[in-house]
């Protein structure tokens, strides 16, 4: 403190800032405890604010708050929007369902509005040479509209290439438009942004992060990618536009291991909605666009049900989460899973167990050494107990698997952008597409039991003689699952 005989004053400042302070730090607590969440996670921020004031307080402006009930587009915008792209709902109780699907497509009827599509052609992609090959091919074949949205659009080979076609597609009158994430394209050269736009090119970042909106926005992450061309093709699934997908990462290791799809068929409409919407939040306008629908002739190849769903901090509920959680409880023969962060909430984990020692065959595959230290650490936390409760843990060994992939009995996919992690289910804004019927899940099955044969199977003897600094870095690590 100052001393009296500087500024004698100095008392009556220090007893104001100290009253500031205190309240800022009670407002905060206040704030915490009325957003009514999980009782242990606001226990935990409660106890940081109390005990670390100062840190407390950064941590929660930076990764604690809740967008929930935020407005993204009004109602009114809303109705407008689904005009304009003529998304009229599809069948919300189609009789091919079985039943545990039925409920399953009522859930997300009431998550996301009503709609199953139930005329799709999709073709399954399982690495980025195969992906953007055909994904460039479709792009140059655009003669209306390109709308892209991707979480991260790398300045690389496969960038350039991509960036070039759409300025080329541009240029030939194609309206483009492209939304990428500030934080997961943060690196890029501005220089690459600035040349798309020179040449009409729209192309902007989903919530901007700048000064002094740092602290509302770095936590936000736009993780979906979507495509929709023409309105007669589209692609959806974990691939952003890197190399890495296709040559592979900057340390020498093979291309990453993913999954992709391309899509056909009336479930265009909800695609291209998706990426509406957040269109219209960021810029303000409401998209015109027709869908191509298949043909009734062409009905018999168009043979996938297919629901699009949205899920992000401004929504009522965590719905890919509770989606996930249905399927799971409800499964009778197997649940498989494709993840590169393996996070998941106390009610997923319990599920899972749950459904392993009822007797249904649970995997779970995740990288043996995944993009992130720290998230391998956290990811490991969780292997123990599942092996306990009989789940088994495949750790896939040739390079990073980027696969998000939940396969349930003989005829439920979910597969899109969502990680089984806390970030994905709370943080992100994600986009999946569940898939309906036996063809297709027995594909996605396929899929899976090929990529079992690069992975090696944790076992717990195994797992048990790992070294102690091992489990107690693991711990530490899970500590921080909800904000990784």
């Amino acid at each position: 403190m100052i001393p009296a005989e500087i500024f004698p004053y100095s008392h009556v400042v220090f007893i104001i800032l100290t009253i500031i302070y205190v309240l800022t730090i009670v407002s905060a607590i206040g704030v915490v405890i009325s957003e009514n969440r999980n009782p242990v996670k606001t226990l935990a921020w409660v106890t940081v604010l109390l005990l670390l004031p100062l840190v407390g307080f950064l941590l929660y402006a930076f990764f604690g708050r809740s967008l929930k009930n935020v407005i993204v587009i009004t109602l009114k915008n809303k109705l407008q929007l689904k005009d304009n792209i003529e998304m009229t709902p599809g069948e919300t109780q189609p009789a091919q369902l079985s039943g545990s699907n039925r409920q399953l497509a009522n859930m997300v009827n009431s998550l996301v509005e009503p709609h199953l599509f139930s005329h799709n052609a999709i073709e399954i992609f399982t690495n980025g040479q195969d992906k953007f090959r055909a994904y460039k091919a479709d792009l140059l074949s655009a003669t209306d509209y390109i709308n892209i949205q991707y979480y991260i659009f790398e300045n690389d080979k496969i960038g350039h290439e991509i960036s070039e076609i759409l300025i080329q597609k541009a240029k030939e009158g194609v309206k483009v438009r492209f939304i990428y994430d500030h934080v997961g394209s943060w690196h890029i050269n501005m220089s690459f942004i600035k040349k798309l736009r020179e040449n009409g090119v729209e192309i902007y970042p989903f919530l901007r992060v700048t000064f002094p909106e740092f602290a509302n926005r770095v936590n936000w992450r736009n993780h979906r990618k979507i495509t929709v061309i023409d309105g007669r093709v589209g692609y959806i699934g974990g691939m952003n536009i890197a190399d890495r997908y296709v040559s592979g990462d900057k340390n020498g290791k093979p291309a990453w291991r993913d999954t992709h799809l391309r899509i056909r068929g009336e479930a265009l409409s909800a695609m291209q909605y998706a990426f509406s919407v957040d269109w219209s939040f960021m810029r303000k306008e409401l998209i015109h666009a027709k869908i191509e629908h298949p043909k009734e002739s062409e009905t018999e190849t168009y043979d996938n049900s297919v629901q699009i769903v949205t899920s992000g901090p401004t929504d009522n509920w965590s719905n890919l989460a509770l989606i996930f959680l249905k399927a799971i409880s409800q499964a009778k023969k197997r649940v498989f899973i494709q993840t590169p962060y393996f996070l998941p909430s106390d009610s997923l984990l319990k599920a899972l167990e749950a459904s392993a020692l009822s007797g249904v065959d649970v995997r779970v595959m995740i990288p043996e050494y995944p993009d992130s230290k720290l998230l391998r650490f956290a990811s490991f936390s969780y292997v123990k107990e599942c092996l306990e409760a009989g789940v088994k843990i495949y750790l896939y060994q040739p390079s990073m698997i980027h696969a998000k992939c939940v396969i349930v009995d003989d005829d439920f996919v979910s597969t899109g952008s969502t990680n089984f992690d806390f970030r994905s289910f709370e943080h992100n804004f994600e986009c999946n597409a569940m898939i309906y019927g036996e063809r297709f899940c027995s594909e996605m099955r396929a899929i899976f039991e090929k990529d079992i044969t690069n992975c090696s199977e944790a076992t717990l003897e195994q797992w048990q003689q790992r070294p102690m600094w091992r489990k107690a870095v693991e711990s530490l690590a899970r500590l921080m699952g909800p904000v990784l």
